[in-house]
């Protein structure tokens, strides 16, 4: 059924005007609210900094910890040293990824969103900086409809000045995780900056300045997708943030000592502050809806009222539907909230979990890919013998230099006609070419089956065996 347009759409008969469909932005100018909530907001903001801004400045044995090095196709992890054909791990980290936000969805519904998302990670760094260059929610206002003066101008241009230090030194980390932060500094210090590494500083840069310093809730809103499929994920016993309308309603205002029951009033005064404290401007005393990013600022502020008027707190609270409806206590909440699907959950993921990490920390540090010579399939050298050449390709990603021998098997007399130990650097990779002999009349015409091993020669357990074909000429 199509919606009927609102008053300020209708037109009169002949009025060929245009006609607005889309509401205009209204500002929004979240108050600042402190609580236990938003100490464990301010938590993950801290956590999730520290890892972000810190990581490309640790080093490991002369290196960056955390590099993603594109050009020289390699991704150091610590310790661990990853290729382009390691590129199961990162499929198995994005399914550990996919199946957590499937597990704190179903259980609490936006977690991530309300504590540890970028976007309300900058967006509050810049509301902190905001608040402090400008005040709090009232001189915000205020100063916004104030004509513009040599102090606004010189207030708002301090505001911008930091939001454009945090947004390009965002973005000059960024990256720092794919160029070694102090060749990065270097270069931006000398003026050489190569163009890729230009354009994501600016690109990301841009991206952290206008999402978090002017689009804010626009982007949960409206870009983030995980906002309008996240009720695919919920259930009546997901923890969500609920306003409890039997207790609340019908709402007023009152004195501090006056008897609500007597005033035929629920315990909700009306102060609107669950509205002030939201960063995206919504009421939740209208119930659940998507905007809601569930960062429980409704629940600070509310309980902080409840306490100046001497009530109960959780008039506003983390709650299930059926909670609500049931009245459940919390150790009944609980009960619910662990239930067939979260525990479905939660074993896949540490099953997955601990199936990856614990083949990424036991795989060899060595993959030998072998190429045939195509340019000659097999030749008769002296005394008849029969002469393949192959191109083995070593990667060594232990963090130290390795000498490795190189045998075959699968013929009788086959064997390595060249030089059968090849030294690769740590870390690195090394194309050496590589002749394989038989004695004349030894192999069937055609195509054998033959198989390399190769090993190091100082630990015998970093081994790999690469099957391949040995051809005999007819």
């Amino acid at each position: 059924m199509n919606s009927p347009l609102p008053p300020s759409a209708a037109k009169a008969p002949g009025d060929t005007s245009a006609v607005e469909l889309y509401e205009v932005r209204q500002k929004i100018y979240p108050r600042a609210v402190t609580g236990l909530f938003a100490g464990w907001r301010w938590s993950t903001v801290w956590l999730t900094q520290l890892v972000f801004y810190g990581l490309p400045w640790l080093t490991w044995n002369d290196r960056p910890a955390v590099l993603f090095a594109l050009n020289e196709r390699r991704f150091y992890l610590f310790g661990i040293v990853l290729y382009p054909q390691d590129f199961i791990y990162l499929t198995g980290l994005l399914v550990v990824a996919a199946l957590s936000l499937f597990l704190f969805t179903a259980v609490a519904g936006r977690l991530w969103c309300g504590y540890a998302c970028p976007q309300t990670v900058y967006t509050e760094i810049f509301m902190w900086i905001e608040r402090r260059i400008e005040g709090d929610r009232p001189k915000r206002i205020r100063l916004d409809r104030e004509p513009m003066s040599a102090r606004k101008l010189s207030v708002k241009s301090v505001k911008h000045a930091l939001w454009l230090g945090v947004a390009v030194w965002t973005g000059i980390t960024f990256v720092g995780f794919f160029t070694p932060i102090r060749t990065l500094l270097g270069e931006i210090a000398s003026a050489s900056l190569g163009s890729w590494e230009t354009f994501w500083v600016v690109f990301y840069g841009f991206a952290t300045y206008g999402n978090a310093g002017f689009m804010r809730e626009q982007v949960c809103k409206y870009m983030c997708p995980y906002a309008r499929f996240q009720s695919a994920m919920f259930d009546r016993d997901t923890l969500i943030i609920t306003y409890d309308g039997d207790r609340g309603e019908p709402r007023g205002p009152r004195a501090k000592k006056a008897d609500p029951k007597g005033l035929g009033l629920g315990d909700c005064v009306n102060c609107g502050l669950c509205v002030e404290v939201c960063p995206t401007g919504i009421d939740i005393r209208k119930g659940l809806q998507y905007e809601c990013i569930g960062c429980a600022a409704c629940v600070d502020a509310c309980d902080k009222v409840m306490d100046r008027m001497g009530y109960a707190r959780g008039l506003i609270r983390y709650d299930t539907e059926n909670g609500l409806a049931n009245k459940w206590n919390r150790s009944q909440l609980t009960r619910r909230v662990v239930r067939p699907r979260v525990l479905v959950y939660t074993g896949v993921l540490l099953a997955i979990t601990v199936a990856l990490f614990t083949h990424l920390v036991l795989r060899t540090p060595l993959k030998v890919d072998i190429i045939r010579d195509r340019g000659s399939l097999g030749r008769e050298v002296e005394n008849g013998e029969i002469e393949n050449v192959y191109r083995l390709q070593f990667i060594n990603s232990a963090e130290t230099g390795k000498r490795y021998r190189v045998t075959v098997s699968g013929i009788d007399t086959i064997r390595i006609s060249s030089e059968s130990e090849v030294s690769v650097e740590r870390a690195g990779t090394r194309m050496v070419p590589v002749r394989v002999r038989v004695d004349a009349g030894k192999g069937t015409p055609g195509t054998n089956r033959i198989e390399f091993a190769i090993e190091a020669v100082d630990d015998k357990r970093v081994s790999v065996h690469e099957a391949s074909t040995f051809y005999v000429p007819r």
